[in-house]
């Protein structure tokens, strides 16, 4: 596999902070890579480095082979930041236009509205956008240039559930035309629904790294849902690695879901309502920087 961009033993400080701690990840030619973690896990910072727009304290980056400092090696690569900034005096279309200005092979204004549900919008000043609205700008102008590594940091934030599953569709629709894409997302669902490769960050160290049933795996093969007014006491029997509740009960993971439910039996412990099925994304997240700030 081809790696369009590395980091080799890279950790970022911000003085007494460190927020990426000797990481290595490769991302590899045609992958649409999750990267998850929780808020000051350094899924921003990767990012940034990966854009050029910052240098590691330590360790070695590359974009296309080549430092992403240079502006020669990020002519292939296309981004979104977290927060969208646009000049709001500016049309869409004059926006588009002199974005995909820098790009040697660019997308038409008039084909990138389209794909992007921006053709009503061309005319219109980017001030007088609504939020949902800039943040599909924001998108789609990461596309403009025919990109062949988009990183897209928290891509549909401030959209509405259609306006993010047309982003998805989207996005789907340029990986399926070769582009690798790297999505940083604090929707659980975004992720499971768009990447196959996810990686998760916690405290600035990579906790797994795999597809996404890997990930899942990596959890306990299988979680225990019911309610119980002995939660806590049920947590702490054999074979239960972590737990997650929410408004109808507690989701444990366990490694062998019929032995465990052979210990809650013998427990004598109260509860209802007792499902057995495989985890989700959330749980496994959850459970994994669970594991790693412990």
């Amino acid at each position: 596999m081809t790696a369009l961009a590395s980091l080799e033993q890279v950790t970022r400080r911000f003085g007494d902070i460190t927020a990426l701690d000797t990481i290595d990840l490769e991302v590899g030619r045609a992958q649409l890579l999750g990267l998850l973690g929780p808020n000051g896990a350094g899924k921003t910072t990767l990012i940034s480095l990966l854009q050029g727009l910052r240098r590691p304290t330590s360790g070695t980056v590359r974009v296309f082979g080549g430092d992403p400092r240079d502006a020669a090696n990020r002519i292939r690569l296309g981004s979104t930041p977290q927060q969208t900034a646009l000049p709001d005096t500016l049309r869409v279309g004059e926006v588009i236009d002199f974005v995909g200005a820098h790009y040697p092979n660019r997308v038409s204004t008039a084909e990138l509205a389209a794909e992007w549900g921006l053709e009503e919008f061309l005319r219109r000043q980017t001030g007088a956008l609504s939020g949902g609205q800039r943040r599909r700008l924001a998108v789609a102008l990461a596309f403009v240039g025919r990109p062949e590594l988009v990183l897209l940091d928290e891509p549909t934030t401030g959209l509405d559930v259609d306006g993010r599953r047309a982003l998805w569709e989207a996005i789907r629709r340029r990986h399926a035309e070769g582009a690798t894409v790297v999505v940083t997302s604090h929707y659980l669902e975004e992720i499971e629904a768009l990447a196959e490769r996810v990686v998760v960050i916690s405290d600035g160290q990579v906790v797994a790294d795999d597809a996404l049933a890997g990930v899942l795996a990596r959890v306990g093969s299988r979680w225990v849902h019911l309610a119980s007014p002995e939660a806590e006491r049920i947590a702490a029997l054999p074979g239960v690695t972590a737990s997650v509740a929410d408004d109808t009960g507690v989701a444990f993971a366990v490694q062998d879901s019929d032995a465990f439910v052979r210990a809650l039996v013998e427990s004598r412990l109260p509860f209802t309502g007792l499902q057995v099925r495989g985890a989700t994304l959330e749980e496994a997240f959850l459970a994994l920087t669970e594991r790693s700030a412990a």
